[in-house]
């Protein structure tokens, strides 16, 4: 058990890599440009592509948590293959993987591509490296918090490989190409850079993977104590 923890550990470590890679390229606001100019973001308010990769996307999603979170009482497809304390875990990693992004995004200082005077805003680019360096915008765009409606599923898988392997793969694949492609919606938008999507992605995946830890913890805990008592 403690050599799966630690190669979950080492990659969720390899997966920092290419986040760090993309930040020091600083092809963020070069990627932005592609869809801004001074008079903003063409896409940000075209009221079809509002309604079908922002409103309606996070809708589904939080029918899919509410979804989750009956069947934790009332099992219904696949969950009923789960043990109860699986169906809690679950829906435990999918909301705080979440609840994370949102609450990182509250005490971020980086503002968004549609506040940067470039783009008709107000805001200069700072990167969201500069800890305690505010742009003159509003702030409180890092991570992407609207790709969390598909990220934060990927905490599930943590739960599924041991649980229903055969699940677990497409579960995965469909949570990251889910968040990819809200957050590629928010690029063409100007809500967010390429940076905020990635690190939204990784801070779902680290949500999970504490809560399993913590899990698998809690289970071993009684053991440990059986075996120092015999020890003794």
């Amino acid at each position: 058990m403690l050599h799966s923890s630690r190669r979950r550990l080492a990659l969720t470590l390899l997966l920092l890599v290419p986040l760090l890679a993309w930040d020091a390229s600083g092809l963020d606001l070069p990627l932005a440009r592609l869809f801004g100019t001074a008079q903003g973001f063409a896409w940000s308010g075209q009221p079809a592509f509002v309604l079908l990769l922002h409103k309606l996307p996070r809708a589904l999603s939080t029918a899919a948590v509410l979804a989750l979170a009956w069947g934790v009482w009332r099992p219904w497809g696949f969950l009923r293959a789960l043990p109860a304390a699986d169906r809690r875990q679950l829906v435990l990693s999918v909301v705080l993987a979440m609840v994370a992004v949102t609450a990182l995004k509250r005490l971020s200082a980086t503002s968004c591509p549609w506040d940067l005077a470039e783009f008709g805003g107000v805001a200069r680019y700072v990167s969201h490296w500069h800890w305690g360096v505010y742009d003159q915008g509003p702030g409180h765009c890092f991570p992407a918090g609207h790709a969390s409606a598909g990220f934060g599923f990927v905490a599930g898988w943590f739960v599924l490989r041991r649980a229903v392997p055969r699940l677990a793969g497409p579960w995965l694949a469909a949570a990251l190409a889910f968040g990819c492609v809200l957050g590629l919606a928010q690029q063409v938008r100007g809500a967010h850079y390429m940076s905020h999507t990635l690190w939204s992605a990784w801070a779902c995946w680290v949500a999970g993977l504490l809560v399993e830890e913590a899990v698998q913890a809690w289970r071993r805990a009684p053991a440990m104590a059986d075996t120092k008592l015999n020890g003794t």
